[in-house]
């Protein structure tokens, strides 16, 4: 035997390269089988989400205690603009302190007419219940004779103002028909062109020039007329008055004579304007501007400036004749109270008159109480003891009687929650939020952000914010420094497209999903295996919005009833065993030259 194995290491030491090459052609079809025996097919599956719409609230959580606080809206009793906020929010304030102060000073303009006036009743008093004295009836008599002088000075002005007033008719109609006359010459003539009458000729000067030119001749004509109809009517009233006439009468011719020169004035205005109508239609065409147009021109303007002194002067006339008028009614109505107050200060004090000023002064009192009552209005307090939890009003602005200028809260059940600076950054005051309890299983409360504080705390190196939740309803279960979570809804969004968030990527900034081609028709997108598509799915680029723990807002890209890849499925097999290519020994049997072994034998 041992003869045996000797002669067969002897043999395959001699053929040791051949021995090789076969031991690495078995390993290798080994290897191979294995793989194919190993081995099975991958297919990769997509699970498929519809696009829905629907309501998409978007909220931050964070956990703290329960304080106990009140809260109260503050409303002014008045309304006025903010002058001065002595308070900011989160202050502590006692009962009485001033927070806020309105413009107050009407009210205290209405306080001090209201002292006054008490003053002068009180001093109306005094006077009512004292004797007169010599020098009070000869005051009051001064005062009497003074509203009589001012009576007869008053009818004085006034006969005269009618004088005047026939002077500025019998003037306006010493200048009234000329200009009456020119500006009919000057419609109605033919100095233009010899042939047609002035009005037709500007007309055809400018007809073409613009489309409304026979407007500008229809009104001229038409104010021409208007005013030869009342000029002629006015012509004869003044004919038929004189100076002597009766007020009324001159009243009336005034007036008329007034509107006349009113519809003269505007008939010069339509007639200028044709005429500057015609010259700038010439000018704009290089045309020859005949010179009397340029008379016609001076004409108007000499006419304009008469027509317009007479106006002035008919009017500040009328003016003159009321005001000496309302003059002597005042005079008579002085008249009376000064000789009334003479014969009261001459009889002395009646009884009733002094119990009437008792009740006046007790009035005006009344008043100034009232008034310094609503000048306190002015400056709102604080009801209580408690703290500053918002200011609704900046200084400036309007503040409404009514509406809230400042909230205070005190003995009210509050959450104290801490929110890191990414989640503060989206909670405002007045947001809703829900709280919940670890002592009370299933109880939830609803409630609101009343305060959130603009400095941090750090601790290490992370940032947290205090905010202050304000409990919508009170439950007695409910204790002070009791553990809350809160849920705040930072964002609520209606009616909007939702995809699950598994199936939002991102690449380079930019927001996408996944979409298969040709899905089969019986696809389902609540099956949780998936499909299977030969088809690599496609990128659709999104514009994403508010998103919260499940769902992402699609702003566009997406329709509802969109099937999206929320995740994807590849599925492998792995090999069993792992065959060794490089083995150096075969059935415990040491090949030289293949292994660790020593120099073959024989070297």
């Amino acid at each position: 035997m041992k003869t045996f194995f000797s002669g067969l290491k002897k043999r395959v030491s001699e053929h040791k390269f051949i021995a090789a090459v076969v031991i690495v052609l078995v390993a290798w079809g080994g290897y191979y089988a294995y793989g194919k025996l190993s081995t099975t097919a991958t297919e990769t599956r997509y699970v498929l989400a519809a696009v829905e719409k629907g309501t998409l609230v978007s909220s931050v959580s964070g956990t703290g205690q329960v304080s106990v606080l009140d809260q109260m809206d503050i409303k002014p009793k008045v309304s006025g603009d903010v002058t001065s906020i002595l308070v900011k929010e989160g202050d502590t304030v006692k009962s009485g302190a001033l927070l806020i102060k309105l413009d107050s000073t009407d009210a205290q303009k209405a306080v001090r007419d209201a002292q006054a006036n008490l003053d002068s009743a009180k001093l109306a008093l005094q006077k009512l219940v004292e004797p007169a004295d010599a020098l009070s009836l000869i005051q009051a008599q001064d005062a009497l004779s003074q509203a009589q002088q001012s009576k007869q000075d008053a009818e004085a002005n006034f006969s005269k103002s009618y004088d005047d007033g026939f002077n500025s008719i019998s003037n306006a109609f010493t200048d009234l028909p000329a200009v009456v006359t020119g500006l009919d010459n000057l419609l109605h003539g033919t100095s233009v062109n010899g042939i047609q009458t002035n009005i037709d000729a500007y007309y055809n000067m400018a007809n073409g020039y613009k489309p409304n030119v026979s407007q500008f001749r229809d009104a001229a004509a038409a104010s021409y007329q208007a005013a030869r109809t009342a000029y002629d009517q006015n012509v004869q009233d003044y004919k038929n008055a004189g100076r002597t006439s009766d007020h009324p009468t001159i009243d009336s011719l005034l007036s008329e004579t007034y509107n006349t020169t009113i519809l003269i004035s505007d008939a010069l205005k339509d007639t200028k304007n044709l005429i500057d109508l015609a010259y700038d239609s010439l000018n704009s065409q290089n045309g020859k501007i005949p010179a009397i147009l340029t008379t016609h021109e001076n004409n108007l303007q000499s006419y304009t400036a008469t027509t317009n002194s007479h106006l002035t002067d008919l009017l500040n006339i009328q003016n003159s004749i009321k005001n000496y008028s309302d003059a002597i009614t005042n005079a008579n109505q002085s008249i009376s109270e000064k000789t009334q107050a003479l014969t009261d200060l001459k009889n002395g004090a009646n009884p009733l008159d002094i119990q009437s000023q008792q009740l006046a002064v007790t009035q005006r009192g009344n008043a100034l109480l009232d008034a310094q009552e609503t000048l306190a209005d002015y400056s709102i307090r604080a009801p209580f003891d408690g703290v500053v939890a918002k200011i609704d009003v900046n200084k400036g602005d309007p503040a409404s009687s009514g509406a809230v200028v400042t909230t205070m809260i005190s003995n009210q059940s509050i959450a104290n929650v801490s929110l890191n600076e990414v989640d503060v950054a989206k909670v405002k005051v007045g947001q809703k939020a829900t709280m919940t309890f670890d002592a009370f299983s299933g109880l939830t409360i609803a409630g609101q952000v009343s305060q959130v504080d603009t400095i941090g705390t750090v601790s290490q190196g992370v940032v947290n914010y205090n905010i202050q939740i304000l409990f919508g309803t009170q439950d007695d279960r409910i204790k002070p420094s009791m553990s809350v979570s809160a849920s705040i809804i930072t964002d609520v969004k209606q009616d909007v497209l939702l995809v699950p968030n598994s199936a939002v990527k991102t690449q380079n900034g930019n927001s996408y999903v996944q979409v298969l081609i040709n899905v089969p028709q019986n696809a389902s997108s609540t099956s949780s295996q998936g499909i299977v598509s030969s088809i690599p799915p496609s990128q659709v680029q999104i514009t994403t919005g508010i998103s919260n723990g499940s769902k992402t807002e699609v702003a566009s890209g997406l329709n509802e009833g969109d099937l999206i890849v929320t995740r994807t499925i590849t599925g492998t097999t792995a090999a069993s065993a792992s065959p060794t290519a490089q083995s150096s020994s075969l059935g415990g049997l040491r090949i030289p030259g293949l292994g660790g072994g020593g120099a073959p034998a024989g070297r």
